[in-house]
């Protein structure tokens, strides 16, 4: 397969050894990471720029999980993939190395997580295909940018993520539940925060649930499947979006022989400006 794509502050923060990255740009946020001094959630730093999430498969089943983005686009955007055993995206940025460059990922081996690295560079192999995923950060800051405020972001803590009882369309060994985001809000930015989203196809879109929590499976919001649990007012609505932690749960299921993801929250950040993401 083709490298393909959409063509294209935080504050600075030092690491362990003494170096300080500028976290408000991708390179240095891609740097940080490199250098280990990256380890928690990537929302908030490079504003303006995509962020992804990162799913890797061997070549004989990566036909097979395109197959499954492709007919899954909601939970699955896809914004690139990789030749095999290339690990360059240097249409999402020119020093970019998928092996290195997020804060941490998920290594997994018939379907048991067996490892946690902030690199994989002792994993890799040459018949490994990296796809990106559409994230939900690109429209964060869109709501940030109209007013809206984001519970988990004023909490610098994980958006929290919940399997729900929505199924996606299966391809050859891939099939499963659709993991969601949980975002709350007054019923009036509710409404806001669909019209905003919407223009972000690419990356997730307009809600896929509001409210009602046990109509899609989940049965108690203060227990998250992935990330952390933030609270919800009296007045506030749980908006739901579809979310990209969703191939974790599918490979987990799917049970490959290898795989690798990113850590829920440890997103990969691209040279592509959300502006070029949005359909209006």
């Amino acid at each position: 397969m083709q490298n393909m794509a959409l063509a294209s502050g935080a504050p600075s923060r030092g690491s362990p050894h003494g170096d300080v990255h500028d976290l408000s740009s991708p390179n240095g946020a891609r740097a940080a990471s490199r250098a280990g001094a990256l380890d928690g959630p990537t929302s908030g730093l490079a504003p303006g720029f995509v962020q992804g999430n990162l799913a890797i498969l061997p070549a004989d089943l990566a036909g097979d999980f395109l197959h499954f983005c492709q007919r899954n686009p909601k939970p699955c955007p896809l914004i690139a993939v990789s030749e095999a055993g290339d690990p360059r995206f240097h249409a999402l940025g020119a020093d970019l190395d998928i092996r290195t460059d997020l804060p941490r990922y998920r290594v997994w081996k018939d379907g048991a997580l067996i490892d946690e690295p902030q690199d994989i560079l002792k994993w890799w192999r040459g018949d490994l295909v990296a796809f990106v995923l559409g994230c939900s950060h690109s429209f964060e800051e869109a709501l940030i940018e109209d007013g809206l405020a984001i519970r988990h972001i004023e909490r610098g803590s994980t958006v929290p993520m919940y399997r729900t009882s929505i199924a996606c369309i299966p391809a050859g060994p891939f099939s499963g539940p659709m993991v969601v985001s949980m975002r709350p809000f007054r019923p009036a930015d509710a409404i806001r925060a669909i019209q905003i989203t919407t223009r972000f196809p690419a990356v997730h879109g307009a809600p896929v649930h509001i409210g009602l929590p046990k109509l899609i499976g989940i049965t108690d919001l203060g227990r998250p499947d992935f990330g952390e649990p933030v609270p919800i007012a009296d007045d506030e609505l749980p908006v739901f979006w579809a979310c990209g932690v969703t191939p974790q749960a599918v490979i987990q299921a799917a049970k490959p022989p290898f795989a690798i993801t990113h850590s829920p929250g440890r997103m990969i950040v691209t040279d592509i400006r959300n502006s070029r993401l949005a359909a209006l």
